[in-house]
């Protein structure tokens, strides 16, 4: 399959991360948001991006240019009639994901690749909305995506070999390490880090130790680059929460329980790096 076009849906900070990363591997790409100033934003963030990586000598400038070039944005979702692949990477919420994904279905060629940017959601339910379930897949990429290296590829129970290999292969021409993942919840990412960060707000909740504290045992005692409750911060707590709870529905086990303390902070407006507040204060 010849990938010409890629669509990106959503010009949020992962939206923007991964039509940067398609566009600088040499595709054409629409970042679409149905809020022109979303686009605006996210085509900005971009231009940031691209020329902190010019200024560190990481890119040449005209890299930068030839980059940017091949960005178009749209808030118009009839241009993914264009697409050939289309990676949706909007708000972690099922109605409004199988509502995009009938639209697309509906608006796409026959041939394109629909794939989800979703961190926890099942990718068997979005696929069974639309008529193409065997080109429905998971594309989950870590942020912040320019940096990160991985992409969880997931696949529903519907999808098909080739759209497994097609997708496998982009990652790698997005100088991206793929790993293959099935649809459970949490994948593999979530399901792991989530549960020990959640781990860690309890320590802090059960008056165990101080949030800083908690952070340095696990930077310095196990070598991790950024303690839990700091990632955490900058994951966002609401984020963490929703995941969490997702994990906690999915499996019905108790282990998967949210913090009383997660919880109340979320409740309290307090979300983190984006809020300014979180377990530390920005």
């Amino acid at each position: 399959m010849n990938i010409n076009v890629i669509m990106v849906i959503g010009a949020g900070q992962m939206g923007s991360g991964i039509a940067q990363v398609c566009a600088q591997a040499g595709f054409q790409v629409i970042l679409y948001d149905q809020e022109e100033a979303a686009v605006e934003r996210g085509m900005a963030s971009i231009q940031k991006l691209l020329t902190r990586a010019v200024d560190k000598s990481r890119i040449l400038e005209q890299d930068k240019k030839e980059t940017y070039n091949r960005l178009q944005p749209s808030s118009m979702i009839e241009d993914a009639k264009q697409a050939d692949i289309v990676i949706e990477a909007v708000i972690e919420n099922m109605t409004v994901k199988k509502d995009i994904f009938k639209q697309l279905d509906k608006l796409t060629p026959e041939h394109t690749i629909l794939a989800t940017n979703t961190s926890s959601l099942p990718i068997t339910e979005i696929a069974a909305v639309t008529n193409r379930p065997e080109k429905v897949i998971g594309m989950h990429f870590m942020n912040p995506v320019p940096v990160m290296k991985l992409v969880e590829v997931i696949r529903a129970i519907q999808t098909d070999d080739r759209t497994y290999e097609v997708i496998a292969n982009l990652t790698k021409q997005l100088n991206k390490t793929s790993v293959h993942v099935n649809d459970f919840p949490g994948f593999v990412a979530n399901r792991v880090l989530m549960p020990m960060i959640n781990e860690a707000i309890y320590t802090v909740y059960e008056g165990v130790a101080t949030p800083a504290d908690v952070d340095a045992v696990m930077e310095l005692g196990m070598n991790h680059p950024m303690g839990p409750l700091t990632l955490a911060d900058f994951i966002g707590l609401d984020t963490c929460l929703y995941i969490m709870e997702v994990l906690h529905e999915g499996f019905g086990d108790s282990k998967y329980r949210p913090c009383p303390l997660l919880r109340q902070y979320v409740q309290a407006g307090w979300y983190g790096k984006k809020s300014g507040r979180g377990f530390f204060v920005y």
